[in-house]
């Protein structure tokens, strides 16, 4: 490669980090915002819930409002982005940044006052997330992270677990709404099961993939999440030295993320309770 093209590849670089730094200013205090705003409105908003989707789904005043707050705030900054909201909005934008939005991940706990909810805010360019923000509601904990620029909780660098091995490891995962799915990762939870340490089922991916990215959970592995679900938590994750594999191609999209000393293990134990169903 000549000189002058490993100058504009720095530049081209330093551009694409010095937009990711800008686009987490942005995110990081008005996650915190909309999550204050969010528990402020809890007491109501747990007398106020529907169900979406034919399933046990739910959807309460409280997720409403925090997508309309996002969008609202982001577009009052930056009108020319887009915009992806779980709750249904879509924005197309002519910027090229692409805001994927969760107003509430675990809205099924939010309901029921337990831990494990979180607002989820990923801006993505051509498809790929360069800043994310969760904002747990439980612990009051603002996970962060811009490309190339490491992973923070409450703006102290985080890091995964250094465990080498998976039967002594705590993981993570999801139970579908869908009951034909739910079977389908029980008997992936069956060949998994005599080869962990334990098992937690926390109610929301986005605070499951950041406590493998601080060292809470060891992995997590899911399948059949949704953009808004990974834009933000699997950035911090990756920015926190998790290893993350997310094979789109494999049964409902399956996502792995774990500590680097058993995420391979981990990962092909999945893959083949997977390939034996």
């Amino acid at each position: 490669m000549s000189l002058e093209c490993t100058l504009r590849t720095v530049s081209a670089n330093v551009k694409y980090m010095t937009e990711a730094k800008d686009l987490l200013k942005l995110a990081a205090p008005l996650a915190a915002e909309v999550a204050a705003g969010v528990r402020k409105r809890a007491a109501d908003a747990r007398t106020a819930v529907r169900l979406k989707n034919g399933y046990a789904d739910p959807v309460t005043t409280a997720d409403e409002w925090a997508e309309r707050e996002l969008v609202e705030r982001i577009l009052a900054i930056r009108p020319d982005d887009g915009i992806l909201g779980e709750e249904g909005t879509l924005v197309v934008g002519t910027s090229g940044v692409v805001w994927v939005i969760d107003p509430i991940d675990g809205t099924t706990n939010f309901v029921y006052d337990l831990p494990g909810s979180a607002v989820s805010i990923g801006a993505e360019v051509n498809g790929a997330a360069i800043a994310g923000v969760v904002a747990d509601l439980t612990r009051g904990e603002v996970f962060s992270a811009a490309v190339g620029g490491g992973a923070f909780r409450n703006d102290k660098p985080i890091r995964p677990s250094e465990i080498a091995f998976l039967d002594r490891a705590l993981i993570g995962t999801g139970i579908h709404p869908d009951s034909t799915r739910r079977q389908e990762q029980a008997e992936v939870l069956s060949h998994l099961l005599p080869r962990i340490a334990d098992l937690r089922r926390l109610g929301s991916c986005t605070v499951e993939i950041c406590s493998v990215a601080c060292g809470r959970l060891d992995g997590f592995f899911d399948s059949g999440l949704k953009p808004w679900d990974l834009s933000a938590s699997l950035l911090v994750a990756k920015e926190a030295g998790a290893q993350v594999t997310k094979l789109n191609e494999s049964p409902n999209g399956l996502v792995v993320c774990a500590a680097p000393g058993i995420h391979d293990e981990l990962l092909a134990v999945v893959m083949a309770a997977v390939s034996e169903r």
